[in-house]
């Protein structure tokens, strides 16, 4: 079991990093992927923008410091060659990352509500089991951008800066993927978007509007 477990575990980073570099690619190449005709995205990496960008700064000058010490400190041309290497794989990584939250909005078309966070999540939300949808920040115990409220393990939040904005009330329990696996059947699902208002306006004409496959 824990070498299966580690498999998964090493399958996922594997995943994650080849998306994070095709998504650096993509941005800079200025090829976003493509959405339904008529669907709408919306961001959420506005919360988070300002600290990456204050680590990415901090990285490229920490780059010719390093390389200054090194050359003064280490009589070995390669392990110089290395350290400076890995804060330029390291630099790239965080604009990576930048690029795929960028790349990788949430969507809402006719299908449903599609929650994303960069390459690790994609929860998608068809309209039939969506009751009502709300604006509303809420403050989060942690960081991590996958957690069940602890008052209420019908609650999933998927935060960005340890925040939502939005609020999906369900028809009846739901399990929803995850990067782990499938979710235990939850109520309510909060996400963050800088717009939060314009996506739950967005989201209420697909309420509104009857579906026809839905007995009646």
């Amino acid at each position: 079991m824990a070498q299966i477990d580690v498999v998964r575990l090493a399958r996922r980073a594997v995943v994650y990093e080849w998306g994070m570099w095709r998504s650096l690619a993509r941005w800079v190449l200025r090829r976003p992927y493509p959405v339904a005709p008529g669907a709408e995205t919306f961001r959420y990496v506005g919360v988070v923008q300002p600290i990456l960008g204050v680590f990415i700064v901090l990285s490229v000058i920490e780059i010719p410091v390093l390389d200054l010490i090194l050359r003064h400190t280490v009589g070995w041309p390669t392990v110089r060659h290395v350290f400076i290497g890995l804060g330029v794989w390291g630099v790239l990584w965080m604009i990576g990352l930048f690029a795929s939250l960028r790349l990788h909005p949430h969507v809402v078309d006719d299908a449903g509500l599609r929650i994303r966070n960069g390459v690790s999540l994609d929860v998608r939300i068809p309209w039939s089991a969506v009751a009502r949808v709300e604006a509303r920040y809420r403050s989060l115990p942690s960081s991590r951008a996958v957690q069940y409220d602890p008052d209420d393990p019908t609650v999933l939040n998927l935060g960005v800066g340890s925040q939502t904005a939005v609020d999906v009330v369900l028809r009846e329990p739901l399990s929803v993927r995850l990067p782990k696996g499938p979710s235990e059947p939850v109520r309510e699902i909060r996400l963050y978007a800088d717009d939060p208002k314009a996506l739950v306006t967005r989201a209420r004409r697909h309420l509104s509007t009857p579906d026809p496959t839905r007995p009646r």
